[in-house]
């Protein structure tokens, strides 16, 4: 039988994984309730709450949205929309995948044995972070607040060389094939200049949160910047390309 990425038993296999997780978010969501009413809430205070909390989860869903789009057009639909609803990162998910589908030849369809590849290449590094956290985690954070003690400047540099460590990974990936300009191909341009619309988006909802004072907009900020940068990519491919 010839595989297919979008076979109805991918998608049974895949609900029934995130069936698991969405019982466990209503789990988890019964019991805080219970608490919550056993310490005197307010009920008014616990709607609110519930009701805000709902409606700006949407925001952010929205990239996600966004990235299972991305990835079903060679991965199926059922693949990232497990990956993307369990535990997973948009911008980690994207460049797992497609790192690996370019090892493949091109014009290489999708079977069974590289659909399988991107899948372990996908889970397998996503896994890694699930086990430094409870190892790591307590060790990296005592190791940083004491040295917040000793000189607090110190302690805050090493915080931001962290965070920069980690999108410099990511910018290696964008930056990657800009040396291809200097043989007359612009291509390696598009992913910079899309960077740098999304940046700008981000910079000007930042302005936008400080200006009018409307904090609401930060939960929106990352979609608008996501879904804005990928719609700046048409313009610039088609100018670059």
């Amino acid at each position: 039988m010839e595989f297919n990425i979008n076979h109805p038993f991918l998608f049974i296999c895949a609900g029934l994984i995130i069936l698991v997780v969405l019982a466990q978010s209503v789990f988890f969501l019964y019991r805080a309730l219970r608490r919550a009413r056993e310490l005197g809430m307010d009920k008014t205070v616990l709607k609110k709450t519930i009701t805000s909390s709902a409606i700006f989860t949407v925001a952010p869903a929205v990239s996600i949205l966004v990235g299972v789009v991305i990835l079903s057009k060679k991965l199926g639909l059922a693949l990232p929309w497990l990956r993307l609803s369990v535990i997973g990162s948009i911008s980690y998910e994207t460049v797992a995948a497609e790192t690996t589908l370019d090892q493949f030849p091109k014009g290489t369809a999708i079977g069974a044995s590289e659909f399988a590849t991107v899948l372990w290449v996908m889970t397998l590094g996503i896994i890694i972070g699930l086990l430094l956290v409870p190892l790591c985690t307590k060790r990296i954070q005592s190791g940083l607040k004491s040295m917040e003690k000793k000189d607090a400047k110190w302690g805050e540099i090493f915080n931001n060389a962290m965070f920069l460590g980690m999108i410099s990974a990511f910018l290696g990936y964008v930056f990657c094939d800009v040396s291809t300009v200097f043989s007359g191909d612009t291509k390696g341009l598009i992913p910079v200049c899309v960077m740098a619309a999304s940046a700008l988006l981000m910079l000007i909802c930042g302005l936008l949160t400080k200006v009018l004072k409307a904090r609401w907009i930060t939960d929106y900020a990352l979609p608008i910047s996501l879904v804005g940068g990928m719609a700046s990519a048409i313009p610039f491919t088609a100018w670059l390309s």
